[in-house]
């Protein structure tokens, strides 16, 4: 099985009030294509610092992080930009759908970004949908979705554009138990049927569990 995401070295260090604080020490991992790795660990103990690096989302780190097999960390803003728009899907905790746009209009927007045509953003929108039973929500902004139903568009939106690696931190960590585990048994359905990797920061053992492999992620070192 060859490596979606292979990461070499990586280093993070803040500077707070004069003291240097290092949040990733060293940090070496692999996830293969197709495979849904969990990152285990305690608030604080480096997760989103990890997942935002490697997502092309923050700078100021060292070390080698190279997705489908090209070198990233190393690229211009133009080309970091073509890495997340094509190769990667994003799912956070808080849903971060755009407002003034429906369900359909929030997942069809990359795919325009991308370059697909409106009816071809659109079908693949409704699909999407309806395979997280959002089928008769299309036209419904953020508002008047629950909590569970924008994440399902949230997850739908970082499966829109077909991508290699899918990061997603604390992705139900803002939802009820019970809701958490259906929108994540539905995320992790999704994410097999589309063929995409998956690295997911969380800090619950038993959805941990759920997944093909854990990492635990302790004082900024992986074990």
């Amino acid at each position: 099985m060859s490596d979606v995401l292979s990461v070499r070295g990586l280093k993070r260090s803040f500077k707070q009030a004069g003291v240097v604080i290092d949040v990733l020490r060293g940090v070496d991992l692999h996830v293969g294509a197709g495979e849904i790795v969990a990152l285990l660990g305690p608030s604080g103990s480096g997760k989103s610092t990890l997942l935002q690096a490697v997502g092309l989302l923050e700078g100021g780190f060292e070390g080698s992080i190279q997705i489908a097999g090209e070198e990233v960390a190393t690229l211009d803003d133009g080309d970091r930009t073509r890495v997340r728009r094509d190769a990667l899907g994003f799912v956070y905790q808080f849903h971060h759908l755009l407002p003034d746009f429906n369900a359909i209009e929030n997942v069809v927007l990359p795919q325009l970004v991308r370059g697909a045509t409106r009816a071809e953003a659109e079908e693949r929108a409704e699909s999407l949908l309806g395979a997280l039973g959002l089928a008769e929500r299309l036209t419904h902004r953020p508002s008047k979705l629950s909590g569970g139903e924008q994440q399902r568009v949230a997850v739908a939106r970082a499966l829109a554009n077909r991508p290699t690696l899918v990061l997603a931190d604390e992705p139900t960590g803002n939802l009820d138990e019970a809701t958490a585990d259906i929108v994540f048994a539905e995320f992790l359905r999704l994410v097999r049927e589309e063929g995409s990797a998956a690295l997911v920061a969380t800090h619950n053992e038993r959805i941990a569990a759920k997944m093909d492999r854990v990492l635990r992620l302790h004082d900024g070192v992986l074990t």
